[in-house]
């Protein structure tokens, strides 16, 4: 999937396709949460990997570099040797984060009844 452009074929113009089909992926949230959640900003990249224990180094990298294309996630760059780079969040994310914040406690309010039907519709 070209991560760059994602566009609705019959709706070009519509920003919630393009903008949601960005930030809803597998990753990209959970880099937002873990980024909001570390006790010092900015964080480096082997700490988010520690962080997010089941993701891969390619995937994060990948996922950091879409967010920091749009604007969620500001990359800093030190040059020392080794090179330290660092990840922080933007004033658009930190303006995001209620929203994100709301659908993490709707999932914790509704888990448990959302798995008890995922099991019935399984049949077991």
């Amino acid at each position: 999937m070209n991560r760059t452009t994602i566009e609705d074929a019959l709706f070009p113009d519509c920003p919630i396709r393009n903008i949601l089909a960005r930030i809803s992926d597998k990753w990209s949230l959970l880099v937002i949460y873990t980024l909001d959640k570390s006790e010092k900003a900015p964080v480096r990249f082997k700490e988010l990997q520690r962080r997010i224990p089941d993701i891969s180094q390619k995937m994060l990298t990948v996922t950091l570099r879409t967010l920091e294309e749009d604007g969620y996630v500001t990359r800093t760059i030190y040059p020392e040797v080794p090179p330290r780079v660092e990840y922080s969040l933007t004033g658009r994310t930190k303006s995001l984060l209620p929203h994100i914040n709301s659908l993490i406690g709707w999932a914790l309010e509704n888990r448990e009844p959302i798995m008890r039907d995922r099991k019935r519709a399984a049949g077991n």
